[in-house]
């Protein structure tokens, strides 16, 4: 399959969609929400990892042709894409797997600050009074915004998982190979944000637009229980609102903002000038793209 592959991940509800929708305005791309790959890819290692009675006949050559074998086969329809963007939360925990099938591979990891990303999960949740979303196992984790927030950061769920494998990713090996692009640059400075992320892959600048973006995915939000999850706004803009968190949670959220400051890591950042925020000028972090 002749088609480069790059990556979309980070955290939850922080501009992957977004970022999707823009750079499928390209023709030569392919990007979109949240594919199945991921776990595709992992529950095929599973078959043949230690512990499997096929792992002994598996060859490791074989084991990275199967795994190529999955992404030729998801995106086998994609025949006038020349760049595939496949999305999941997952990639930041597997970049040396990454790295080896697709060695000129870029990941693009989305942050927020995290009270703000827990803040939009909640307000999804009160959007939908007569769902029991799958978001949470029982009543004892959906009872109150506290428990709702204190599951949701657990480790192996869907903000606590992801922002393990962002620090993962920022702090290993491969930190060089990831771009971290924060949703308010993204929102207040779309076509710098574009133009930056352009320039860290690789590829020629195309003239996208900002708005009229478009997409949704109520069938998979339905299943979810979560209505409107993967919905966007049409225009492209940052638009400030008042937090539905209590005080004291959104401040001890935003202390998990990590990635705010990364000396030690290789990682690239997108992140503001240090003169005026508003004048919507973005720099680069000290490392050089490669």
């Amino acid at each position: 399959m002749d088609k480069k592959f790059h990556f979309i991940s980070g955290l939850p509800r922080s501009g992957s969609t977004l970022l999707s929708a823009i750079l499928r305005q390209n023709p030569r791309f392919h990007a979109s929400m949240s594919s199945p790959v991921g776990n595709l890819v992992g529950n095929m290692i599973g078959e043949f990892s230690a512990g499997s009675e096929f792992a002994p006949v598996i060859t490791q050559a074989q084991r990275r042709h199967l795994l190529k074998g999955i992404f030729s086969s998801y995106y086998a329809d994609e025949v006038h894409k020349d760049v595939i963007f496949d999305t999941n939360r997952a990639w930041c925990a597997k970049l040396p797997l990454l790295m080896d099938l697709f060695p000129d591979a870029k990941v693009i990891a989305c942050v927020r600050d995290v009270a703000w990303v827990l803040d939009s999960l909640e307000r999804r949740y009160r959007a939908n009074p007569y769902e029991n979303t799958k978001l949470f196992g029982d009543w004892s984790e959906r009872l109150t915004v506290e428990s709702r927030v204190e599951t949701l950061l657990q480790r192996n769920r869907l903000v606590g998982f992801a922002w393990s494998a962002l620090k993962e990713a920022c702090y290993g090996e491969h930190a060089d190979r990831l771009l971290v692009v924060d949703y308010d640059l993204l929102s207040q400075a779309p076509a710098k944000v574009l133009e930056l992320i352009y320039q860290f892959i690789g590829e020629t600048p195309f003239p996208h637009h900002f708005d009229g973006v478009e997409f949704d995915a109520p069938e998979f939000d339905a299943e979810l229980g979560m209505s409107g999850l993967h919905r966007i706004r049409p225009k492209v803009e940052f638009i400030h609102r008042k937090t539905v968190l209590p005080p004291d949670v959104f401040t001890r959220c935003t202390t998990l903002n990590f990635w705010r400051n990364l000396e030690d890591s290789a990682a690239h950042v997108i992140r503001p000038s240090r003169h005026d925020v508003v004048e919507r000028q973005v720099a680069v972090s000290p490392q050089s793209f490669q």
